[in-house]
């Protein structure tokens, strides 16, 4: 906190915000929105106003899909996609063509988490991804059909959503419904339905009842769900993975909910069952209180008080259950909210490691940019830098999700630890003043001039950190802090020392010899200022 800034009451209101608007204030939106905003995207959404700029992100763009970019890739055509292409007839080349299909996947995802627009999409899907935990299945085309699903409904209906899930084929496979039959009932998918999917647990109350549902609600379930296999798996012949239902293996008995769902009977309906019984679990008001406290706790903060329980959660629960489970009423009452951009909120979270790595690019407009191959191999390099620091994007370590969403009471001060925060500096110092990430004998570095060259006034040593800090700091930081960054810019020098070398390279912007020491130079105050604890925070 600022030496100067007084701590003030929190504001539990819903109210739509009505205080100033600047740009620590459109900062704030899109750091909690999006995986780092440029200088220029806050700027722009400052000018803007919050209306607008909630409502443009609030938009979901179109995305393409995963690129071929490795040699193993025999099937599909070199820089095409491979998602409707069949698998080698010989069964010794399908894990390799596998193996090519993951790592052009895995930079599918990080190439669009690096080229984001103004939109909330990236990171409701990655709620999403952490939400319904299914990870890489043996077939990257139904890895990919998932992630697609949840993409292009990031922003839709809940209740919807989970109905297409409950059905997709990834999420079959990774929780047994493709093996749940009436001669072999599995109840893995119907016990997470209940416990994290839709209603929540609560406390257990008795033997086998907890709070919102019982043992014999999953068991129940199961019988329900019964019937969905999944056909195409690295098929030589079949160019997509699907779900297809299968009458005689489901149970097609009555099924009798507990009293916590009013003792409801669920007849027979065949592959229609499931989407029945979604719908009578929805129809429990704590569905809408459990999905709006995992959507707090991601975009506001994780600390769940007396006072955000009896005041915040009850208003963004009725929001949802009056628009048939809609998000984007939710989302833009939240965002709108004086209690979200109260500033004591700001800086409450910790960065997980794909926010903290793409910041760092996305912030400083550093896109690879050099062809598919090497775009791939890079983006591929930063999916396991992810997957090094803790959060690997389509693998999350259980069906609950990454601790760090979830975990208390630490919740997302799990992303440090003394070896995770160590290896976080030396990324941020590789891709920063050292080679940058290699791909086919390129290095992929911040694009360190483009993003000096759009701040507000780069000529000016005290605006550049001021922009910094706008960009990388939610909460600002003092004088002696600023201070220390700029004496790095300056070398020491006094300020108008930084004016004429940055004009000499604005002059001649192609001569090395005046644009190296520039570029050096603010490497030097990033590279500071990614070590700093400020930063590693939203």
């Amino acid at each position: 906190m600022p030496q100067d800034e007084v701590a003030q009451p929190i504001s539990y209101s819903m109210a739509p915000y009505s205080g100033a608007w600047t740009k620590a204030e459109a900062g704030h939106l899109l750091r909690r929105t999006m995986f780092g905003p440029t200088n220029q995207q806050i700027l722009t959404a400052e000018t803007d106003g919050m209306a607008t700029t909630v409502n443009n992100l609030l938009q979901v763009p179109v995305i393409g899909e995963p690129i071929a970019h490795d040699s193993q890739e025999i099937i599909a055509g070199f820089g095409t996609s491979w998602v409707n292409s069949v698998y080698p007839s010989d069964p010794l080349l399908v894990n390799s063509v596998a193996e090519a299909r993951n790592k052009s996947l895995a930079a599918w995802i990080i190439g669009r988490l690096n080229t984001e627009s103004v939109s909330i999409a990236e990171k409701m899907t990655l709620f999403w991804q952490n939400h319904f935990a299914a990870p890489f299945t043996g077939d990257p085309r139904a890895t990919y059909d998932y992630h697609a699903l949840i993409y292009n409904n990031s922003l839709g209906n809940f209740k919807q959503l989970v109905k297409d899930v409950t059905i997709n084929p990834c999420m079959l496979l990774f929780l047994n419904g493709a093996t749940n039959t009436l001669f072999s009932p599995n109840e893995n998918y119907a016990r997470e339905l209940l416990e994290l999917f839709t209603i929540g647990k609560g406390p257990q109350i008795g033997s086998g009842d907890y709070t919102y549902y019982k043992e014999e609600d999953i068991a129940a379930g199961a019988k329900i769900l019964t019937g969905y296999i999944v056909d195409g798996l690295a098929s030589d012949t079949l160019t997509n993975v699907t779900a297809s239902f299968n009458a005689t293996l489901h149970d097609s008995s009555t099924k009798i909910l507990s009293s916590h769902f009013g003792g409801v009977s669920i007849p027979d309906n065949g592959a229609n069952e499931y989407s029945d019984y979604i719908d009578i679990i929805f129809q429990q008001n704590e569905v809408a209180n459990h999905i709006c406290r995992k959507l707090y706790r991601y975009f506001v903060n994780f600390d769940l008080t007396t006072s955000v329980e009896s005041d915040i959660i009850p208003v963004m629960a009725a929001t949802m259950i009056s628009n048939n489970y809609e998000v984007i009423p939710v989302i833009a009452e939240l965002l709108s909210s004086e209690h979200f951009y109260d500033l004591s909120l700001r800086g409450t979270l910790i960065k997980g490691p794909l926010d903290m790595l793409l910041s760092v690019f996305n912030s400083t407009e550093s896109v690879p940019g050099f062809d598919i191959l090497t775009d791939g191999i890079m983006y591929s390099t930063l999916y396991s830098y992810g997957d090094v620091l803790g959060q690997s994007y389509a693998s999350p370590p259980s069906v609950a999700g990454w601790p760090a969403y979830y975990q208390e009471p630490a919740y997302s001060q799990l992303w440090i630890n003394a070896t995770h925060l160590r290896l976080r500096f030396q990324l941020t110092d590789f891709v920063t003043l050292y080679t940058g990430i290699p791909g086919n004998g390129n290095n992929w570095k911040l694009n360190i001039l483009t993003f000096l060259d759009n701040l507000s006034s780069p000529a000016d040593a005290i605006a550049v950190i001021d922009d910094l800090v706008d960009v990388f700091v939610p909460k600002g930081m003092d004088a002696v802090q600023k201070l220390i960054l700029k004496t790095i810019l300056t070398n020491g020098q006094p300020d108008f020392e930084w004016t004429i070398e940055y004009g000499a390279y604005t002059a001649d912007p192609g001569n090395s010899n005046v644009s190296d020491p520039v570029r050096s130079r603010v490497e030097a105050v990033l590279a500071r200022l990614f070590q700093m604890p400020e930063f590693h925070t939203l």
